[in-house]
């Protein structure tokens, strides 16, 4: 089985944009702000944005299954305060919950959170708890920078995120950490804002005891661990001067990456680098990526390709890489499969 833990529903019907750019309109003019009411969409119209669109891309390429989050880049948590923040992350979270209804073999459901730049992380937990116990998420994605690319937030080390590691693992579900629009033109979105917050989490947690206090906290950081596996050597000897443990011992029971690296010479070095055990399978297909690539004729985030083409992996690896480590680390996503004799 070939599950995809990165997807996004990047291709919702127009009517969601439209929604919320009236919402962005009503911050100023409280009078043209939307009602959740007002907007509709027909489960007709869902069924067409994935059979076209996600469910097409992975029967060509064969994977099987996609943890599907809200669109990354549409979370933008800077926008508004905590309440427009909520009402959006509602919106989002049922609608990849009612696209896992229509497609119970393919799409499990995994939550942004209603996270608001200055409020108290906690807040987000009702929203956390409704997605887990009534929609069955598997997961959430925690945005380490609500600010947008100014970090005004706490490291991820710091107490004021507990609360929600506590959830986390009363709940046994991994985050994936992974930002929203950048509104800092020194960063662009998905070339350097993604890229600098999955390299920088991963130093947050370097530099901190996180996972003492957190012993089965998970975090999976995507697109490969930005910065992370090119320079391991780095992260090992900043590790061994602040005098913390091998990093197999302070880090990798805890934090995972995915194989959102598109080109082979990357996924080779991901698959050289990092443990096969902290490697899972994903593609963010119709994201960052769309194009096709002129040196292999082939798309850019199909990254099936590279993981199977890599000489650094045998097939058992590769089982792990696939399947074995999302069921691992996503385990309610294990205990559904489980439980449907899959």
């Amino acid at each position: 089985m070939i599950i995809d833990v990165h997807g996004h529903y990047t291709t919702a019907p127009k009517a969601l944009e439209n929604w919320r750019n009236q919402q962005i309109a009503g911050i100023q003019d409280p009078v043209s702000m939307p009602k959740v009411a007002d907007l509709k969409i027909s489960d007709d119209e869902l069924r067409e944005s994935i059979e076209t669109n996600q469910l097409a891309k992975m029967k060509e390429r064969g994977s099987d299954i996609t943890i599907f989050s809200p669109r990354a880049s549409f979370m933008a948590h800077h926008i508004g305060d905590f309440n427009v923040s909520s009402t959006w992350a509602a919106i989002c979270n049922e609608l990849c919950y009612r696209v896992a209804q229509l497609f119970p073999d393919h799409f499990v459901p995994a939550a942004m959170l209603p996270q608001s730049p200055g409020v108290d992380p906690a807040t987000c937990i009702p929203e956390l708890v409704k997605c887990v116990e009534q929609y069955g998420n598997v997961g959430i994605n925690l945005n380490p920078d609500p600010s947008g690319g100014h970090w005004t937030s706490p490291p991820l080390s710091d107490k004021a995120w507990y609360p929600i590691y506590e959830k986390m693992v009363e709940y046994d579900i991994p985050a994936m950490i992974h930002v929203s629009t950048s509104c800092n033109s020194c960063f662009h979105t998905t070339g350097a804002h993604y890229l600098n917050a999955d390299t920088t989490a991963f130093m947050q947690c370097l530099t901190s005891d996180l996972f003492k206090d957190f012993p089965t906290l998970k975090f999976l950081i995507p697109h490969g661990g930005g910065a992370v596996p090119y320079h391991w050597g780095r992260f090992r000897g900043l590790a061994q001067e602040l005098k913390k443990p091998l990093l197999s011992e302070h880090l990798l029971n805890n934090i995972f990456f995915d194989t959102c690296v598109y080109h082979q010479p990357g996924i080779d070095l991901l698959t050289k680098v990092i443990p096969v055990k902290n490697i899972l399978f994903a593609s963010e297909m119709i994201g960052a990526v769309r194009g096709i690539d002129p040196e292999t004729g082939h798309y850019f985030d199909d990254t099936k390709r590279y993981v199977q083409a890599t000489a650094n992996l045998n097939d058992q690896e590769r089982y792990m890489v696939y399947e074995g480590n999302a069921r691992r680390v996503f385990k309610r996503l294990d205990d559904q499969l489980t439980a449907k004799g899959r």
